[in-house]
């Protein structure tokens, strides 16, 4: 991205901790544009970031190689539809972290043969520890997948999919998952406290703990089934614990929660593409 225009439609989080991770990679503050209703966000961005900054999404399109569409999905039809015209002349990347919009949707409002990238990445993304998944569709090239690759890459690591049907599964897990995992830390903390522990202690184990065990799966070479058996002795603590979370069938909680959150990005989508 030693050249290319990137320009950010929406400055919200989300875009604020990728222009974030960008500058942090070494791109210019010049080479990054943002656009929004709400002159007190843009202000901030220019203070704190020195980039580029302006209330009319058609100025960005005039200079930009890649526009991040990071604005709500119910608003996504609107803004798209002001920009089309010049979209289908520029041909700029477009490149969507909307949930529930899909390719096909972009794709009619901004105007036909566009390359268009999807991206789901998570909220852990704003202190560059996030994941995101990546679909293509058939306009998009290998410079433009590297382009995608680079600006998410920023705030985390990069996964594409290849099947756009599998955007629901991600967010499902990774781009709800963080509420899932803040879930159970909350219920273990909460347990830890019932047992008598000081709110404070309990709280910092459970942190740690997930931490802790969370950086261990990732730098170790053992699958997850082998790092809990490693953690289980027969007979031990550890062991009538995870006893206890299989008889109540742990195992199928999650399936039914993916599935719930699944189902809901597919109507999310189907009611946001008719709208």
């Amino acid at each position: 991205m030693k050249n290319e225009t990137i320009a950010f439609i929406g400055a919200g989080n989300m875009a604020g901790a990728m222009i974030g991770g960008m500058l942090a990679e070494g791109i210019t503050p010049k080479q990054i544009w943002a656009t929004d209703l709400d002159e007190a966000k843009l202000n901030t961005l220019a203070s704190h970031c020195n980039i580029n900054v302006t209330t009319d999404n058609k100025t960005v399109l005039e200079v930009a190689d890649v526009v991040v569409l990071s604005v709500k999905p119910q608003v996504m039809k609107d803004v798209c539809s002001n920009i089309a015209e010049l979209a289908k002349e520029k041909k700029p990347l477009i490149i969507s972290v909307a949930a529930g919009i899909q390719a096909k949707h972009l794709n009619n409002w901004l105007g036909d043969s566009l390359p268009i990238v999807r991206a789901m990445p998570n909220t852990p993304a704003l202190i560059r520890a996030g994941v995101s998944g990546l679909y293509a569709n058939e306009f998009v090239s290998e410079t433009h997948r590297e382009l995608a690759e680079n600006i998410l890459r920023a705030v985390g690591v990069v996964l594409w999919v290849e099947d756009e049907a599998q955007m629901d599964f991600v967010t499902a897990l990774s781009g709800s998952g963080p509420a899932y995992f803040f879930r159970v830390m909350e219920a273990i903390e909460q347990a830890g406290e019932s047992l008598g522990l000081p709110h404070d202690v309990s709280r910092l184990l459970t942190l740690q703990t997930a931490l802790g065990s969370a950086t261990l799966a990732m730098e170790s070479s053992d699958d997850l089934k082998t790092l809990r058996e490693k953690v289980t002795s027969p007979g031990g603590t550890t062991e009538q614990g995870l006893k206890q979370m299989n008889e109540l069938n742990i195992d199928k909680l999650f399936e039914e929660t993916l599935k719930a959150a699944s189902n809901r990005s597919q109507e999310l989508a189907k009611q946001l593409g008719e709208s």
